[in-house]
């Protein structure tokens, strides 16, 4: 993903990128909840009885809040990264594309993982999902970085940007190997992704990687399309 390079025609603006993977983390949040119903409290009969299907319940609504909670951080991750990229290329799209695949995948594993927690695959297919999803997130970061696509950034700064945002994947990559043990619990760990977050960028950064670049000369049209 690059605001500028060498042949500018080869890029189009970021706008329809970002709403088409607005929709599909949209439409992947909601399908998270077609997992819970009320078929499967199965037959009540007395106060009691419905008391104890709802308990039965928690840990598919745990599952559930937690995928939630970690699709909607992953997509607070997309809206800061086009915030700074304002164009992209092919390759940017086809790595944006990747992300969503995974991200559409996961109402199926967290599914897996309620009704199949007994099992070691069951366990791990979920936070494999996140993981990689978070991972391709990061890679999306790294490419616009790379390829110089964020004017006013200086280099230290974006070393540093670049080492917080690896913050989720380190995460992510501890509840896989926790999974086996504690499956969906693992998740739980994402608590400490503000500490960490503060550590791998250093005390000294200026950057706020959630506001707009600063403008320059080279960029007006960036910086015209972070005004709207």
């Amino acid at each position: 993903m690059i605001r500028r390079t060498s042949h500018p025609e080869a890029t189009v603006s970021a706008r329809r990128t970002e709403a088409f993977t607005d929709g599909v983390f949209a439409i992947a949040a909601t399908l998270l909840v077609l997992g819970l119903t009320s078929q499967s409290l199965g037959s009540i009969d007395s106060e009691a009885d419905l008391a104890a299907a709802l308990g039965n319940l928690l840990h598919p609504v745990f599952t559930f809040v937690i995928s939630f909670l970690i699709l909607c951080v992953m997509w607070m991750t997309h809206v800061r990264q086009f915030e700074w990229i304002a164009r992209i290329d092919n390759a940017g799209m086809w790595i944006n594309n990747l992300r969503l695949l995974l991200v559409v995948l996961v109402p199926f594993t967290s599914s897996l993982g309620t009704d199949y927690s007994d099992y070691l695959i069951g366990r791990v297919l979920l936070p494999v999902n996140f993981f990689l999803a978070i991972l391709v997130g990061w890679l999306q970061w790294a490419w616009a970085l790379r390829s110089g696509a964020i004017p006013g950034l200086s280099p230290a700064d974006a070393r540093r940007l670049g080492r917080a945002a690896l913050s989720a994947v380190i995460i992510s990559a501890l509840a896989v190997a926790a999974s086996p043990l504690v499956g969906s619990a693992g998740f739980l760990l994402f608590f400490l992704d503000g500490p960490l977050t503060r550590v791998l960028r250093g005390t000294d950064a200026p950057v706020d990687p959630i506001g707009p670049p600063p403008a320059s000369p080279g960029a007006s049209e960036g910086a015209g399309r972070l005004g709207e």
